[in-house]
């Protein structure tokens, strides 16, 4: 793949703006049909161009608007806001108060570096195929929650190009929510509580999770083993080759000494003399998991209980979301295709049908995809003649690794395609109804 130096990134953006941006598709996107009336022309876009130059509330007519603003501008960064009262590129003219967000997608952001106490091959901005099992469970999780436990169909995963993945939730009774219920949402999908200072996140004996809230605490128990069974059944999957394999996570006194702390006292001394026994993780795991068992019968506390095992794993394991992004309706999310300025990896749509193969660090750079762009051209001026000027012209995109991921953003618009329809001829139907 062409390596990336970002002192050619504007002159690469330029191409790819002008040549390799699915603009169709993107405004198809955001457009929702046509169904309400300026619909388009009040989402909010923010652009952030070259030496970090910010501009809000830009806000454009129609595609093609959108297409010389994004080419005049040539943004390191794009954004998207919500759908404003008013068109956001005339909010200053617009009385005071009466500009108001009102709409926009449901949205997830899962960072890598809120991982970093429990990851042990990278920290910060950097990732590794050892760690990106984190974001393969996190997918798997949230969007079987968001699918099954609430019901939202058109879910569409994002890489955001560097070190995470974003969600955008789209079904049009989504794009309603109030920023309460947002919050509602958000809070149920989160179960890792507390800071750097916090050794111990995950409490599943302590606290109802409002997944069970309505239920009486006598049934606590069994409703807890309904609840997370799914959740713990994805990590379940993952668990031995992330944890014990790749992460090594009782390696070590040092590394051993994290799960000791989220384990009662009274057992602390035990495992200590037994991880000492044990020559790797995947013993010392089991080990666990038998005193675990061992101190659950004979003690019969509810701290020894059959979710400690799975209080270490969720800690380990679960999901941990950016609620801030989530709940507030105006919050800014970059944008599907945006290119990040540092990697130059696109922010390519996944195949939600291929989590478990997608891999960050192949996704396509701006480098990668212009360099392919030039030697297609390259090759094709070579081969122009008679013939080929009468064949039709192929999308420029189509020619590069960059057009599987656009695939995968066609079948999701397809879904809400389809699904628009279907509610457009339930609406005609009732009103023939009546």
């Amino acid at each position: 793949m062409e390596a990336f130096d970002p002192a050619e990134l504007p002159e690469l953006l330029k191409l790819y703006y002008r040549r390799l941006f699915p603009y169709g598709q993107y405004y198809r996107w955001l457009n929702y049909g046509g169904v309400v009336k300026n619909y388009f022309q009040h989402r909010e876009f923010s652009f952030t161009l070259k030496d970090d130059i910010y501009i809000r509330y830009q806000s454009f007519n129609n595609q093609s608007e959108l297409e010389k603003e994004m080419q005049k501008m040539n943004p390191y960064k794009i954004d998207i806001g919500a759908v404003y009262s008013h068109r956001p590129n005339q909010h200053n003219t617009v009385k005071l108060g009466a500009f108001q967000a009102q709409e926009k997608e449901l949205v997830f952001d899962i960072d890598m570096t809120d991982y970093d106490d429990v990851r042990r091959c990278c920290s910060s901005a950097d990732i590794c195929s050892k760690c990106w099992t984190l974001m393969t469970m996190a997918i798997r999780i949230i969007d079987r929650a968001l699918k099954e436990d609430f019901g939202f169909k058109h879910r569409l995963w994002v890489y955001s190009g560097r070190r995470g993945v974003h969600c955008w939730v789209c079904d049009e009774s989504v794009r309603k929510l109030s920023s309460a219920v947002r919050s509602g949402i958000v809070e149920y999908l989160s179960l890792v509580k507390g800071g750097q200072d916090v050794k111990k996140k995950v409490h599943l004996s302590e606290k109802i999770h409002p997944f069970v809230r309505s239920v009486g605490e006598d049934s606590m128990k069994f409703k807890l083993c309904l609840i997370y069974l799914k959740s713990i059944n994805i990590i379940k999957k993952y668990f031995e080759q992330y944890a014990l394999v790749d992460q090594d996570i009782l390696e070590n006194k040092e590394s051993w000494d994290k799960i000791l702390a989220l384990v009662p006292e009274t057992m602390r001394d035990e495992l200590q003399q037994g991880f000492q026994r044990h020559s790797n993780s995947l013993q010392r795991w089991e080990n666990l998991k038998n005193t675990i068992n061992k101190f659950q019968k004979n003690n019969k506390n509810d701290k020894c209980g059959p979710w400690l095992e799975w209080e270490i794993m969720l800690q380990y394991c679960f999901p941990r979301l950016d609620i801030n992004v989530s709940k507030g309706i105006n919050h800014l999310l970059k944008s599907p295709f945006s290119v990040h300025p540092k990697t130059g990896r696109i922010s390519v749509p996944i195949d939600l049908q291929k989590v478990d193969q997608f891999d960050p660090l192949t996704v396509p750079t701006i480098s990668s995809i212009c360099h392919e762009l030039d030697v297609i051209s390259i090759k094709e001026e070579k081969e122009k003649g008679a013939e080929s000027d009468i064949k039709p012209r192929t999308r420029d995109y189509k020619k590069t690794s960059l057009a599987p991921f656009v695939k995968v953003f066609e079948q999701f618009l397809e879904n809400l395609d389809k699904s628009r329809k279907g509610e457009l001829l339930k609406k005609s139907d009732l009103q023939k109804d009546f």
